[in-house]
């Protein structure tokens, strides 16, 4: 049987079959339109959905880490702050307790310096020779009774037998007998200077001694160059004769009103 087209052509297809073929495309079309239609929200949907994308979790890693950080550092603000404030704390309670302790150290020393200065002051302040008693015959008076023309000393009324006391605390350097001043005590004060007693009728002393103020050396009487009982008292700047001063003067500046 011989064909009527030659080998390896199609043949055409037909009227009919290439109508049946169009319409069917038509149909899928229009189905697939529909379906896309109907796909599209659904499609933009899943569009919209979070992605777990590498970079959104390096986002989220990098908020969590500035989260700890700002932490870390609010904490560490405090810490620093609360520091700060206990050293400052301790600093003014240190100051405090050396200001206290300097207060302190002044009060002890001022009270140190009145209890030295009113030591000094007993230990300076003078009794009377003689208690109870005047003073009869001046400094510098002038008489024919005395060799250097006036008094060198000034004399306290005194009864034979008087205690005589040392007006300060001193050394006895002569106890005996004193020419004109008859039994005599001379004792060296603790500043230098000197005192004689004079026209003693009795000794409770003796030379080398020490003795404190107000102690008893001696009782008056009216031995050597005397018209009568009394005590003679001289101040002096040296032990021998012709080193007297002022008697009053001397008394007066040690505390003794005469």
């Amino acid at each position: 049987m011989a064909f009527i087209r030659a080998t390896g052509k199609h043949r055409r297809a037909d009227r009919p079959a290439r109508t049946t073929r169009k319409v069917a495309g038509i149909a899928t079309l229009a189905a697939g339109g529909v379906v896309a239609s109907a796909a599209s929200p659904a499609l933009a949907a899943t569009d919209a959905a979070p992605h777990d994308t590498g970079l959104q979790r390096a986002v989220v890693l990098g908020d969590e880490l500035a989260g700890h950080v700002a932490a870390q550092a609010d904490a560490q603000r405090a810490a620093a702050e609360s520091a700060a404030a206990q050293a400052k704390a301790e600093a003014l309670a240190k100051k405090q307790a050396d200001e206290a302790k300097r207060r302190a150290e002044a009060v002890h020393k001022a009270k140190v310096r009145a209890a030295r200065d009113a030591e000094r002051k007993r230990l300076n302040t003078f009794v009377a020779p003689v208690a109870d008693s005047y003073v009869s015959t001046g400094y510098k008076a002038s008489s024919g009774l005395w060799s250097s023309g006036s008094h060198t000393g000034i004399d306290f009324h005194a009864a034979s037998g008087t205690s005589v006391h040392a007006v300060g605390a001193g050394t006895v350097v002569e106890a005996g007998w004193g020419g004109s001043y008859g039994n005599n005590v001379v004792i060296k004060m603790n500043d230098g200077t000197y005192t004689q007693y004079g026209h003693l009728s009795s000794f409770a002393v003796s030379v080398g001694q020490k003795v404190t103020r107000g102690q008893q050396i001696a009782l008056s009487g009216a031995t050597g160059n005397v018209t009568g009982p009394h005590l003679h008292f001289e101040a002096r700047t040296g032990p021998d004769y012709g080193s007297d001063i002022d008697p009053i003067s001397y008394l007066r500046a040690h505390g003794v009103n005469v």
